[in-house]
């Protein structure tokens, strides 16, 4: 069985969050959910998906899954780099890499910081945000693992997530 996604992992009501920024901060994500919406029948009229507030619009994207591979990265970038920069920043400040509030200067190339670097970061981002950071690290680990050296093998190396409550 294939792995669930870093964005499917992240509880419904996460997802709905997300997505309700997401479609408050851009017209263009909001079309092109509805977009999708309407591609998929049931029943939906464009004029009606138009009134409605982001957050029930965003309620019924993740129920429907609506959402595509392309559109969790986009998701997932930002809540990491947008949204909540402060797990990303924490990393980076603890890998030794450059960044500016999260942001890694666009002239860096991969590896981005060495496999000790990457222990460390991750060993702070755990420590210091739990569950989120290490969802964090489950993300970059998925989606540029290569600008990582030696991700999987931290991450393999966690003790095992808490239960949930």
């Amino acid at each position: 069985m294939a792995l669930q996604s870093p964005y499917r992992m992240l509880p419904a009501a996460r997802r709905v969050e997300l997505v309700t920024r997401a479609l408050r901060g851009s017209k263009d994500m909001r079309a092109l959910m509805m977009s999708r919406m309407l591609s998929r029948g049931g029943g939906f009229r464009p004029q009606t998906l138009m009134q409605w507030p982001p957050d029930k619009l965003a309620r019924e994207i993740v129920r429907l899954g609506a959402e595509n591979a392309d559109d969790e990265l986009n998701l997932l970038n930002m809540l990491y780099v947008e949204f909540e920069p402060q797990i990303q920043a924490a990393f980076l400040d603890a890998a030794g890499v450059k960044h500016e509030n999260g942001q890694m200067p666009e002239e860096l190339e991969p590896p981005f910081a060495s496999s000790d670097g990457v222990a460390k970061g991750a060993a702070a981002v755990v420590e210091q945000f739990g569950e989120d950071g290490r969802h964090y690290l489950l993300t970059i680990a998925k989606y540029n693992g290569a600008g990582w050296p030696g991700i999987d093998a931290v991450i393999a190396a966690l003790p095992p997530a808490a239960p949930a409550r």
